[in-house]
């Protein structure tokens, strides 16, 4: 696997922005990624948008389908299963090994509770499917280890497209109780009750998901003859995305 400090900077934007907007639940599954927009909105060649596709398709993030062109991917049923069994492993390990809460970790923790507080009260579904994965990943961050960060950012962004697709949104509001169970135990210094509900709030996510959902093989030409709602500040990365 080639190192991100020897990727070139633009290749870099390019994987972040796309991973970003999937993190923020702006982009739906299976979404078309267009080679000659990309290049020109981050003003390289195609050739280096391949290298960057080719990056996030190893990570899971994009498809590639033979003369069509690279999607955001669409999780199958047994896809979204192995991604929760891994999920488990390595946040139910993450927390075994959490240190002592901080005052400035606990304060952030609560205005991550607030703020999800806030988006269930505004019925926003998108802002709380984005703060529902940035919980976990705030958690390896306060830990302090960069490389299971980025592992779980892939493992969120995958998991969101996965709730995008077979979640409801009544489950999807139940995820906050399972934080803040989370962040009780870990202010009690109790890192293995933290772990054990960790797994107990994964297991419950997954059940809420119907995985006998299937994508909608016409969900593009559905979204193209819808009229256009888009916000006149909507980033040049999304218009291309959406289009």
């Amino acid at each position: 696997m080639q190192d991100l400090s020897t990727v070139p900077p633009q290749l870099q934007s390019i994987d972040k922005a796309i991973v970003d907007a999937i993190l923020s639940a702006r982009i739906q599954p299976g979404a078309r990624l267009s080679e000659n927009q990309l290049a020109a909105l981050f003003s390289v060649s195609r050739t280096r948008v391949r290298e960057a596709m080719m990056r996030l398709e190893a990570r899971c993030i994009v498809t590639v389908s033979p003369r069509r062109g690279w999607f955001v991917s669409e999780p199958s049923a047994e896809e979204a299963r192995h991604v929760y069994g891994a999920r488990r492993i390595i946040e139910s390990g993450l927390l075994r090994s959490m240190p002592c809460l901080k005052a400035e970790d606990r304060q952030a923790l609560h205005r991550h509770l607030e703020d999800e507080r806030q988006a269930i009260a505004a019925a926003d579904r998108q802002r709380l499917t984005c703060l529902m994965g940035d919980f976990h990943i705030r958690l390896a961050e306060i830990a302090g280890n960069p490389v299971l960060t980025e592992v779980l950012r892939d493992l969120t962004a995958r998991t969101i497209l996965i709730s995008l697709m077979y979640q409801s949104v009544v489950h999807a509001l139940q995820s906050h109780d399972g934080h803040c169970a989370i962040v009780a135990a870990l202010e009690a210094n109790d890192p293995e009750a933290a772990a054990a509900l960790a797994i107990r709030h994964l297991d419950e996510v997954e059940e809420g998901l119907d995985l006998t959902r299937r994508p909608d093989p016409l969900a593009d030409l559905r979204r193209s003859l819808q009229p256009d709602t888009e916000a006149p500040s909507a980033s040049p990365i999304l218009k291309i995305i959406n289009r």
